[in-house]
């Protein structure tokens, strides 16, 4: 189906009569709220990623291999890098310190949680919402007079600014940062029930459920909306976009507070989950380049991507410490070979029309043609030996 044919089933999807379930162009699609409209294999594909997601507990039980925690952390970093794409697929800015975000969610549970006692789960989240919202607004009101390089090293230095206070401060705690274990029982508490640890853990990762789950959802309604068209069109001219009467200042701004809405949730989660907040975890500036990293990783292109980035860095960093003491190399050279072989992240080259799914329908047809592939991966390789040497020759006799 072509894009014209996209976008007119998207229009078409937004009108209120239409029904239920209802065939177009000899397809069948299922309407599943307004301005969404399915085909049934995507919601099968959906309803069977939120079925994982659901069985995360039952299947971390059944392997040691797989430990529920490090899985729902990479959900975390993941949903915050979801935020960070409003802003990367959509106004073209990249952001290097949107651990500031998070990190502020996060301490901002830690600090309600240990030194005012607010014990329930509901409230810490909302207050680390809020307040990650609020930095948004004051970061992005200050870092939005610039654009590009200047924009990404203004969000970096606020970044560095509040890792520094952090740090620097025995009232957050310091460099051991500050627990997140009000209460008696020493955990937060959902609608005034204390918790045991193990149900503590299972209810935690659910309520984490159910917010990425409203979470995409939002951010699909905001990408799809008129405001999501503007972006887009900052995004490809941002002077075009001016002449046209779109107010671009204004519109980025919102963008970049949407974005630290998702930190800011995510940072509260990852407070209630870890219960305890230090800022080498959660501010320092390679926290940000981590985010950022998960986006490109999954598929800035995409929606979910970004998530499925966190997870699968998160994982790959924990596993390789199982691994070897150079855990730091392994994982390197693994998300490099992903690059390679994903270059639009691993949901983006997924879809259809990547280069991936090219390669697997040409191979489904003649797998012979797996021995030309082989030909010309060698060639390249051969010349790119041959390139580097030349490069490594006039470096070091100095002659071409």
């Amino acid at each position: 189906m072509s894009d014209d044919d996209h976008q007119s089933l998207k229009a078409w999807g937004r009108r209120s009569y239409v029904p239920a379930t209802t065939t177009r162009d000899g397809d069948r699609y299922v309407r599943v709220s307004r301005g969404m409209v399915l085909s049934p294999r995507r919601i099968a594909g959906w309803l069977a990623l939120l079925a994982l997601f659901v069985a995360v507990p039952d299947i971390a039980s059944l392997s040691s291999s797989i430990q529920q925690r490090v899985l729902h952390q990479g959900v975390l970093f993941g949903l915050a890098a979801v935020g960070l794409n409003v802003l990367l697929r959509h106004t073209k800015l990249v952001s290097f310190g949107h651990a500031a975000f998070f990190g502020t969610g996060a301490y901002t549970a830690a600090v309600l949680a240990s030194q005012f006692d607010v014990t329930s789960m509901l409230l810490l989240l909302a207050a680390a919402t809020l307040v990650g919202t609020l930095m948004a607004g004051v970061i992005g009101f200050l870092s939005l007079r610039h654009t590009g390089l200047y924009f990404s090293l203004l969000t970096l230095a606020f970044g560095q600014l509040l890792y520094a206070i952090a740090q620097g401060q025995s009232y957050l705690g310091g460099s051991d940062g500050l627990p997140v274990r009000p209460g008696e029982a020493n955990r937060a508490t959902l609608f005034g029930v204390e918790l045991s640890a193990d149900v503590y853990s299972v209810v935690v990762y659910y309520l984490t459920v159910l917010v990425v789950v409203l979470a995409l959802f939002v951010m699909w309604r905001v990408v799809n909306s008129p405001f999501g068209n503007a972006l887009d069109a900052i995004g490809q001219d941002r002077t075009r976009a001016q002449f046209v009467g779109i107010p671009v200042r204004r519109y980025v701004l919102a963008a970049f507070v949407i974005s630290g809405i998702y930190g800011g949730v995510a940072g509260g989660m990852y407070g209630l989950v870890q219960q305890h907040v230090r800022p080498e975890a959660t501010l320092y500036f390679l926290r940000s380049g981590e985010i950022l990293f998960m986006a490109i990783l999954g598929g800035f292109g995409t929606l979910v991507g970004p998530l499925v980035g966190g997870v699968v860095l998160v994982f790959l960093q924990d596993v390789g410490r199982d691994f070897t003491n150079y855990f730091d190399a392994l994982t390197g050279i693994v998300l490099l070979l992903l690059v390679f072989g994903f270059p639009r992240g691993i949901v983006g080259s997924l879809q259809s029309g990547s280069r991936l799914r090219a390669a697997v329908s040409t191979f489904s047809d003649d797998p012979a043609i797996v021995g030309e592939w082989a030909t010309e991966a060698w060639t390249s390789l051969w010349a790119a030996v041959g390139r580097a040497r030349r490069n490594l020759r006039m470096l070091v006799l100095g002659v071409r």
